[in-house]
């Protein structure tokens, strides 16, 4: 008797994306699609937050049990196996897998504007924008962009995609501030963010009025000393703006061109938000209260 032919693993994006969207549909038998797809965003963002943020854990751990709690056994078992799936997607290059796997699965809801960019084209935006990052790092030390209405964090995964072709580690010299109005886009940005190693600060929160509901940082902002690198550049600008020589008298004033606002350059209400969640932060964690 012949013996079976091994099935090979299937590998690709493509393949990742249906491996991954026949799983939610299997845990979506007795729940909807959308709310699988919610809850395994957020499973994820809770799962790899309090591994590596110990300010928020109790809070979060409730919250995981809570969403664990609706789903039987085999189904809970699934969000794992969707979870590595993740991964190994995320493996294939720099994409917006989760801003696919959405569309894919028609979730799109007009009503609240939930329509991700395809990836190709926020790669292009990014390849236009994000200009000589060498250059600035070598006058900054490091690089900061602000993501105000960040989806699925696609836009932010394409400028680390532009960082890296420059030959430049993105995990070492780029901060990201995201912030999202949506509770799921922003499980979803923190997700990706977190696998690509990305140092960022994710916020929940309204870009407008400015209000935040929670924030989420990624692994490779706690292990990079973020908190202290951000605050530190923050306190070297406050100093520079004291101490300012003035023009001399005799000189003639002139003005000078405006220059273009660069694409990593913050804007002032994420600096703002920004800069209090560090300062919070910071505050929590002091060993010389």
């Amino acid at each position: 008797m012949a013996k079976a032919k091994a099935k090979l693993p299937l590998i690709g994006h493509n393949a990742h994306a249906k491996e991954m969207s026949s799983l939610m549909r299997e845990n979506a038998r007795r729940h909807r699609l959308s709310e699988v797809f919610s809850d395994f965003c957020e499973l994820g963002a809770l799962s790899i937050s309090n591994a590596v943020d110990k300010l928020q854990f109790e809070l979060r751990e409730a919250r995981y049990l809570q969403i664990v709690g609706k789903y039987e056994r085999e189904e809970v078992e699934r969000f794992p196996l969707m979870f590595a799936v993740l991964v190994q997607w995320l493996e294939c290059g720099f994409a917006d897998c989760l801003g696919d796997l959405f569309m894919g699965l028609e979730l799109g809801d007009s009503f609240k504007g939930q329509f991700f960019t395809p990836y190709p084209v926020s790669s292009l935006m990014a390849r236009l924008t994000v200009g000589d990052v060498r250059g600035q790092i070598e006058k900054q030390g490091f690089i900061t962009i602000n993501e105000p209405t960040c989806g699925a964090g696609g836009m932010v995964i394409a400028c680390a995609d532009a960082i890296h072709e420059q030959g430049i580690n993105y995990q070492q010299v780029m901060h990201v501030t995201a912030q999202d109005i949506d509770a799921t886009a922003v499980h979803m940005t923190y997700l990706q963010l977190a696998l690509l190693h990305v140092p960022a600060i994710v916020v929940h929160g309204n870009s407008l009025t400015m209000k935040e509901w929670a924030h989420w940082v990624t692994p490779a902002h706690v292990v990079g000393g973020w908190d202290w690198r951000l605050r530190s550049r923050s306190a070297e600008r406050d100093a520079a703006a004291v101490f300012e020589v003035p023009e001399l008298a005799e000189a003639v004033p002139t003005a000078p061109d405006p220059a273009p606002l660069p694409a990593t350059q913050a804007a002032e209400p994420m600096t703002k938000v920004r800069r209090a969640i560090v300062d919070q932060r910071l505050e929590q964690i002091s060993l010389f209260d």
